[in-house]
């Protein structure tokens, strides 16, 4: 294991990109993991511990590149940090991610060395399910660090914690269009979900049960099938949806779907998905989407749903009183809207300011002064 933030000799090749994305980014410290005989190649990115311990998500993707890697891991535990802060949690912000195929290269071997690496940081950072990793997995890293969450009902835990996100998500919605049209009934209004794995499937359930018109994609054929079938969604083909007309668009897949190209083609009034880092420039196309009239619910506070489940595993596990503490989404985000539009700002950085001022003074409170 090695921490960059030491001055190690073994470090001395690194690219100094990498120190200048971690200092660019503020990141208390990012750790790197490397197992042969397991075949674990991994990352462990913490961000902030102001209000807590770092609690995020372990993602394990085929990334192209290392480098491609440690940019999503940086970009994700980013974001965890914001997203407890804005949902009033007492928790940092951290992020794992597993270099590897989910559904060839997994192993009981791999996932209790790569908790054991976690628990070498000595609580700093807690783990959970995250994209290409399941309650199972958990199961595994939970043989060897007590530090995890996301773990099966039969040992305590919340279980799949994706109908709470999208839960989350539709609050956010819903909140969204009550400040887009005045009132936040979803009944004929179409929305296009992009991406249907646990998350999406799940949201797009509760979209239905309101009668609202779902259009579906998702580069997993299959799945697309179950989903349309279930819940009577339109399927349609990944590179139509920028050209569909529709009231809401919810990006459900992985993030930086939101780029120059796609927002000069979207026709929609409200984005509000559970993919994480949807803006691929924050500074760029969050004005943009400003400029253009439509409203964004923050990424990363509209899919806390799923922080906030896994958390509520920390005190004792009660998935009603995850729910109730999730419909808070709902007036956060009216909040925020409200706010952007006050100041003449955009969403994400009047979330963003939101999330920063409760750091900050929280940690006055923690000074020593």
């Amino acid at each position: 294991m090695i921490d960059v933030k030491e001055k190690k000799p073994a470090m001395a090749q690194v690219n100094t990109n990498l120190f200048e994305s971690i200092s660019e980014s503020n990141h208390e410290q990012v750790v790197f993991c490397n197992d042969p005989a397991t075949g674990l190649k991994a990352i462990i990115a913490i961000h902030n511990t102001v209000l807590g311990p770092a609690l995020g998500g372990t993602r394990m993707w085929s990334y192209k590149s290392e480098a491609e890697a440690v940019n999503d891991v940086l970009r994700l535990s980013r974001g965890m940090t914001y997203k407890a802060a804005i949902s009033g949690l007492n928790l940092g912000g951290g992020k794992a991610v597993i270099i590897g195929d989910s559904k060839t290269q997994k192993s009981e071997a791999l996932f209790r060395k790569f908790g054991r690496f976690v628990n070498n940081l000595n609580g700093k950072y807690i783990t959970a399910e995250d994209v290409g990793t399941s309650t199972k997995d958990m199961e595994y890293v939970a043989m060897e660090t007590k530090h995890v969450t996301g773990l099966p009902e039969s040992m305590g835990g919340g279980g799949d914690p994706s109908p709470v996100t999208a839960y989350g998500v539709y609050m956010g919605m819903k909140a969204s269009a009550q400040f887009a049209w005045g009132n936040d009934n979803l009944k004929g209004k179409k929305v296009v979900v992009q991406g249907v794995g646990h998350v999406g499937e799940n949201l797009v359930k509760n979209l239905r049960k309101e009668n609202a018109i779902v259009y579906i994609t998702d580069i997993n054929e299959e799945q697309l099938r179950k989903v349309s079938l279930e819940y009577g969604a339109e399927v349609i083909r990944p590179e139509s949806v920028y050209d569909m007309d529709m009231d809401i668009y919810a990006p459900c897949a992985l993030g930086a779907t939101l780029n120059t190209e796609n927002i000069n083609k979207l026709r929609c009034q409200v984005i509000a998905g559970a993919a994480n880092n949807q803006l691929a420039d924050e500074t760029i196309h969050g004005p943009m989407l400003m400029e253009k009239g439509i409203i964004y619910a923050p990424d990363f506070l509209i899919n806390a749903g799923g922080l906030i489940n896994v958390y509520s595993e920390l005190i004792s596990y009660n998935r009603q009183r995850a729910l109730t503490q999730t419909e808070h989404i709902y007036s956060v985000t009216l909040e925020i809207l409200k706010i952007a539009r006050a100041e003449g700002i955009y969403t994400q950085s009047a979330a963003t300011k939101l999330a920063e001022k409760r750091i900050a003074d929280i940690s006055k409170v923690k000074s020593n002064m």
